[in-house]
């Protein structure tokens, strides 16, 4: 099995089947808990989920999926509003839609912080001045030019400290931090 949605989503683009069953077997049972958790009325997720999954294929071309998981969680939702829209549900149901919401809004703060954390503990493994180059301009947001005469160092040596720390920190994260964090893949790529 791949190990990155991004592999699985240009497979698919090409018509790949098999990629097909793999985000399928990888995301479906966790899109129908989601959906149950919000509906409780088995058969319409089931169905939701078969919709989502058949759109999916059906528009595998069209669409320009950047992350697939917020993709598929993002259709599923839609779906339910959907059902929502063509049937009569109470209002008990709605509270449950805002709250599992409520809980997925957490979870990203969670993956946020840890997130965060990795960084600063990365940061922290650079050189001193490098680490100092690199917090400048990434962190503090200051231009080459205002490392350099800060420092009283050229802007190339600015340049290759901040590359310098862009690659260190490239190595020491895993393939998948850096995909499924795209916000590392900003900074990492300013």
């Amino acid at each position: 099995m791949p190990e990155n949605d991004q592999e699985l989503l240009s497979r698919l683009q090409n018509d790949d089947e098999v990629a097909y069953k793999w985000i399928y077997s990888r995301y479906a049972e966790k899109l129908f808990l989601y959906a149950m958790n919000i509906l409780k009325h088995q058969e319409i997720c089931e169905d939701i989920i078969q919709n989502v999954f058949i759109q999916l294929w059906e528009k595998r071309k069209e669409n320009n999926i950047t992350h697939l998981k917020p993709y598929l969680y993002q259709s599923v939702k839609f779906q339910v509003f959907k059902s929502f829209r063509n049937q009569h549900f109470k209002q008990e149901d709605l509270t449950r839609l805002n709250l599992v919401d409520a809980s997925l809004n957490a979870s990203r703060q969670i993956e946020f912080d840890e997130l965060e954390s990795l960084i600063n503990s990365l940061v922290d493994k650079l050189t001193p001045k490098c680490r100092e180059i690199f917090i400048m301009s990434r962190f503090e947001e200051k231009s080459n030019k205002q490392i350099a005469e800060e420092l009283g160092m050229s802007i190339q040596t600015v340049k290759n400290q901040v590359s310098k720390a862009i690659k260190k920190l490239r190595e020491q994260m895993t393939q998948e931090q850096i995909v499924i964090y795209p916000i590392i893949i900003f900074m990492l790529t300013l």
